[in-house]
Formats: C-alpha cells, structure tokens, sequence
C-alpha cells in the first residue's frame, strides 16, 4: 500500500535510538512534506519537518488485496495532517509523497466499486490537495529518508536492509541508492514470523502494532530472528566480494531492540563492518516519502 509523510522545521529528530528530543517551536519556520507508506495491514501517514521530525501521525487500514485507503479516508488523513499545523505554517507544506511496492505500480486498486491506478490516484491526490505528488519505490523511500534524517546521514556507501513484511535491500554508493536485483526480496520479514507463530497456535497481532516492545514470543521468535540473521549474513558475504563498503544499515518499524540484536549479530560475524540500527524508526516509509517533495538527489532506480 502507498504511505505519506510531511515536515516542518525545528527540534531534534525523534524516534526510538535517536538524540534527546527538544522543544517544537509553535510556528515552525522552512517547508513541510506529506509522505506515506505500507506495512501490512496498514497506510502510515505522518508529517515530518525538513530534519526529520515526525510532528503528525495517523494510520489507516489497508490489506493487501487493497493498497489504497478510501479516498476520503485518505484526503481526510491528509487534511488532518495540514490542520495540526498552525494556520500560517499550512502554506509551507512543499509536496506530498507516495512509497509504493513495486506490484503497486502496475496494479489496478479497486477503490469505491471502481478500478484506479497509481498514476490516477496520484493525478487525484494533485487536483485535490493542490500540492505535486512524488512517487518511489517503499523500500528505496525508506532508504532516501535514513540517508536525509538517521545515521546514515554522514555515509557515503553502505548496504541498507529493511526488515518488514519481507526482507529487502538497497545498496547506496557515493550516497545514490541502487535497487539491483533486490525485487527478488527475502521471506525472512515478518510474514515468516507470523507463520511461525501460527504454527504453534500463537496470535501474532502485535508485530503488526507499532507497538515499541512485544510480549515474549517464545521459540517461534528465536527461530526467526536466527533465521533472519543468517539471511542477512549471506547477503553481506556475497556483497563484499565484489563491493567494498564499511557499514550496514538495518531499518524496521518493529521494536528497536530486534534491529540491535541483529546489528551485534553481523557485528560479531564481520568485524571491519559497522551495523547500525536505523535512526528513523516510526513508520521509515512514511518519513522515506515525506523526503521525496525536499529532494530526489538520492533516488536512483
């Protein structure tokens, strides 16, 4: 499903593994963005400023037969958005930006009884909201945000995982973002998790949640986060045979503590790599979008 976000100046960025945050300043100064982006089985929309702060955040059910929020659903959250800013900071907003699976680009959405797509819905939102829509890849998105707003600010190259529904990677050299052949995504997200955890009869609603810790999970988790490391280990061996690069980036929306884990994992395994647990940590994809109306310099496909 498609994801937005949006941004304001001032403050310090927040997010779980951040710096402390500041005081917002009532009026804040410079543009603001919209973006969004999916996690199944939901929409995140969030308002972000130009440093990265998440000031507005809203979700909206989706599923995967349906990627796109009813459109009134959908301009409603982006309006309520607009109007948690001060009056005289709504005419700052620069764009509004779209992050979207690759099968979205070509699939028709039915929303209310008919058929739409992307590029419709895109055309919709513009004539709307009278705001240019930016549209990328959810995952290159999440990516172009961590090097705008989180640690890989200051990274030149480095390889960026995201853990959701599945597992996916970007490469980025000299600060441009490669997809590669990473359509081929790894069944090692939380799809995998989830029918773990269906195996041995456990609900598994919460690693869906934004929830910032889950309950003991049991051995179902174990196995998976074993699992998913090896995967990312694999991924790393076969990469730095042909590339050089120092630092890995892991990002996800599940709880910090599993990207932390992860990160010591290949940090033990590869000592001259640095694995850094991603600074953007509420809704990445959101934010990823909400970057796209400030700048598209780090979006190559």
């Amino acid at each position: 499903g498609p994801l937005l976000g949006g941004s304001a100046q001032g403050g310090a960025p927040r997010g779980r593994g951040g710096p402390p945050t500041t005081p917002l300043p009532p009026t804040p100064p410079g543009p603001l963005a919209l973006g969004g982006g999916p996690p199944p089985p939901r929409i995140d929309i969030a308002l972000i400023d130009f440093i990265g702060t998440v000031r507005f955040h809203t979700q909206l059910p989706a599923d995967e037969a349906n990627p796109f929020p009813q459109s009134g659903d959908l301009f409603g959250a982006i309006r309520q958005a607009m109007t948690s800013l001060p009056v005289e900071a709504r005419s700052r907003v620069a764009g509004i930006g779209l992050a979207v699976p690759d099968d979205v680009d070509t699939m028709a959405a039915t929303r209310n009884g008919s058929s739409t797509s992307l590029k419709a819905l895109q055309g919709e939102i513009e004539e709307q909201i009278k705001l240019p829509v930016f549209v990328q890849n959810d995952i290159t998105a999440a990516a172009g945000g961590e090097s705008m707003f989180g640690v890989a600010k200051p990274l030149n190259d480095y390889l960026f995982f995201y853990l959701g529904a599945r597992l996916q990677s970007r490469l980025i050299l000299n600060h441009q973002i490669y997809k590669g052949n990473s359509s081929a995504s790894f069944d090692h997200g939380l799809m995998r998790l989830e029918s773990e955890l269906a195996m041995r009869g456990r609900p598994s609603e919460i690693i869906w949640s934004s929830s910032p810790e889950w309950p003991d999970l049991g051995e179902a988790y174990s196995a998976w986060l074993g699992e998913c490391s090896d995967r990312l280990k694999a991924s790393i061996s076969a990469l730095t045979q042909f590339v050089e690069f120092s630092s890995v980036v892991l990002s996800s929306y599940a709880p910090q503590k599993i990207a932390e884990a992860l990160c010591d994992d290949i940090g033990r395994e590869f000592p001259g790599i640095e694995a850094l647990p991603a600074r953007v940590s509420i809704s990445p994809k959101a934010v990823g979008a909400a970057s796209l109306p400030f700048s598209s310099r780090f979006m190559i496909q």
